[in-house]
């Protein structure tokens, strides 16, 4: 594996610097009113990069596509676009990698398997100027082992929501405080996804429990079982079996939103539309609240997830994947993308844009991913999702009570812990 990895890396190097890897070469002569009359035709290379994008991404790609192709007039690309979900591209990759795309959307909590497989290439070309445009967690959570994998295109995570006629702005910074709301008869005060294990670490993490160690690394350790986590489960045990309290399973929050008989969901960007139209002129969205478990107080903590843009190891053509992949997430691509499909950008340079700034869905996310904690970018990551479902569900259920929760906490973080499948 070592070695394959430093090929790899070695390859990405190389891409870096040589203007052309495999392909044919032709010869374009300068143009005539282009300076210099002893300067040297322009090789050109002959490329074919095959790309993967989201169904609602199809159209505006074609379009940069184009663009690319005008901005590097080095290459002559013959283009193969298919639609292919963030969720999928990783698991397409894993099964054909020849057959796979050269560029593609990928989550970046995929990028630790992907890596560990030796599957994605490092982005190397033009990194130090590719870095400057998004801060640090967003590199971060694209990275591993000092390398980035991935060029960083929107935040993937979840805020909350609430109806303006049912809480003030000061009421939804606190959780307590909208639970003890009296709000009515057959009305749900708070709705999350407690039985989904990419809601339930924002308790745990408001608590000060750390999942693979306090920075994320440490795949042999997890304090969800301690006395701080302890105390999360005893919380969890109490709000999920509030009567003011609604687990969203199979969609119920929404169809409860527009009949007027919840105040406040959890959920993320894709819900927007929907929950604006349940709304109308009571919408409104903010960053999480915060908690209060066992005496300290908190902001809720979730995952910090990206979608990126990522290169497969194996392509015939790395130094245009590369810059394709960067063009892609660029701010004036980014931008695009959030005018037709409001995708929020993370590019820096954007986030004081106008348009930005009348999104209140957007607007809360990029608020809350300043309390959120970046997914771990380990392999052992894969072993969280199951066990984390598990306890969860338990607690909602009622399997899970305060007799059993030492032993239930503990079976998590053993299953969390536990040595991956060789």
């Amino acid at each position: 594996m070592k070695k394959k990895v430093l090929a790899l890396l070695l390859t990405a190097a190389l891409s870096v610097t040589m203007l052309a890897g495999c392909g044919e070469k032709t010869s374009v002569a300068p143009a005539a009113n282009g300076g210099d009359n002893g300067a040297a035709a322009t090789e050109v290379q002959k490329v074919t990069l095959k790309v993967w994008a989201p169904e609602e991404d199809m159209e505006i790609t074609y379009d940069m596509c184009d663009k690319f192709q005008a901005a590097h007039p080095e290459f002559e690309i013959t283009w193969d676009l298919a639609v292919t979900g963030v969720d999928e591209s990783g698991n397409n990759l894993t099964t054909d990698p020849d057959a796979a795309a050269d560029v593609f959307l990928m989550p970046s909590g995929s990028i630790p398997e992907l890596v560990n497989a030796g599957l994605l290439l490092p982005i190397t070309a033009d990194i130090e100027n590719v870095k400057a445009l998004y801060s640090e967690g967003a590199i971060n959570a694209c990275s591993r082992d000092g390398f980035v994998y991935g060029v960083p295109s929107t935040p993937n995570s979840w805020f909350m929501y609430y109806n303006k006629s049912l809480y003030t702005e000061d009421e939804v910074q606190s959780l307590e405080t909208m639970m003890a709301k009296d709000l009515g008869d057959g009305i749900a005060n708070f709705s999350c996804t407690i039985t989904n294990s990419w809601y339930i670490e924002a308790f745990f993490y408001a608590a000060g429990c750390t999942l693979f160690g306090p920075d994320g690394t440490d795949a042999a350790d997890c304090t969800w079982n301690n006395e701080a986590g302890l105390e999360v489960g005893k919380y969890l045990i109490d709000l999920t079996h509030n009567p003011k309290y609604l687990e969203d399973q199979d969609g119920v929050a929404g169809a409860r939103m527009k009949e007027g008989t919840l105040a406040a969901l959890c959920s993320g960007t894709w819900a927007a539309e929907s929950v604006k139209e349940a709304l109308g002129d009571n919408y409104a969205a903010v960053e999480l609240p915060t908690v209060t478990i066992n005496g300290k107080t908190a902001h809720l903590s979730n995952f910090a997830d990206y979608k990126c843009y990522g290169v497969k190891s194996n392509t015939q053509y790395p130094l245009a994947a590369q810059l394709f992949a960067e063009f892609l997430s660029n701010e004036e691509n980014q931008l695009i993308r959030y005018e037709k499909n409001n995708t929020t950008p993370t590019c820096l340079s954007l986030q004081d844009n106008p348009a930005l700034q009348e999104d209140q869905a957007s607007l809360a996310l990029l608020a809350q991913t300043q309390y959120s904690t970046p997914q771990p970018a380990i392999a052992q990551i894969s072993q969280y999702w199951t066990p984390a479902q598990a306890l969860g569900t338990g607690i909602f259920d009622g399997t899970i009570t305060e007799a059993n929760l030492q032993e239930s906490l503990d079976a998590c973080v053993l299953g969390i812990t536990s040595t991956l499948t060789e």
